[in-house]
């Protein structure tokens, strides 16, 4: 049975820390399913290893079919799955165009910014949760998503990508929102050294 995980709000360390690369792939099965599971529960669409406390290259995804809105809160996310995704030690090989959209973060709860610029299309190189080489040719939505989570393992969030006018400003609207998620955070550091 998978198991909820924690996510790590912003002011946690461990998500402006680099990810190291998985080289033991015994644990990563589990931990991909837990890492899902939290994803699922926590309404998202990308969740890495970071956000769950694992300074590992890791992170899910999964796009949903869309319902109309009517139906979309009687059906659990998790039946709504249409492809997950579960990439292991992820490197961009190429990408092109340009795509200015909208991002939110599990570890920025209620945070959003409209204007976060990211690559249209992008192929990935990476590995299963077993460790099988895997290419995925992403654009649009998903390529948005992979570019979002791999930014976690190398320790950036979305509004770093925000051009400076845009981050300062992000960062003084949503400062005390921001004051409280460091708060938070260091409360369940605190509580984790117990």
């Amino acid at each position: 049975m998978a198991e909820v995980l924690p996510i790590r709000l912003y002011g946690d360390p461990v998500l402006r820390k680099k990810a190291r690369p998985v080289t033991d792939f015994s644990g990563i099965p589990r931990l991909a399913e837990n890492m899902l599971e939290t994803m699922f529960e926590a309404g998202g669409v990308g969740l890495a290893g970071p956000q769950v406390g694992e300074a590992k290259r890791i992170f899910v995804a999964a796009l949903y079919q869309d319902l109309p809105e009517e139906e979309e809160e009687r059906v659990p996310l998790k039946k709504r799955v249409k492809e997950t995704f579960v990439m292991v030690n992820p490197r961009i090989t190429f990408a092109e165009g340009e795509a200015v959209g909208t991002e939110g973060c599990l570890s920025l709860p209620g945070l959003y910014s409209d204007d976060v610029p990211r690559k249209f299309r992008v192929r990935l190189e990476y590995q299963d949760e077993y460790g099988n080489p895997k290419v995925l040719e992403a654009e649009d939505y998903l390529a948005r998503i992979v570019q979002h989570e791999l930014d976690h393992l190398e320790g950036i969030l979305f509004f770093d990508r925000l051009p400076p006018p845009l981050r300062k400003q992000f960062l003084e609207e949503n400062r005390a929102e921001l004051a409280r998620m460091q708060k938070e955070a260091k409360a369940f550091l605190r509580e984790l050294a117990r």
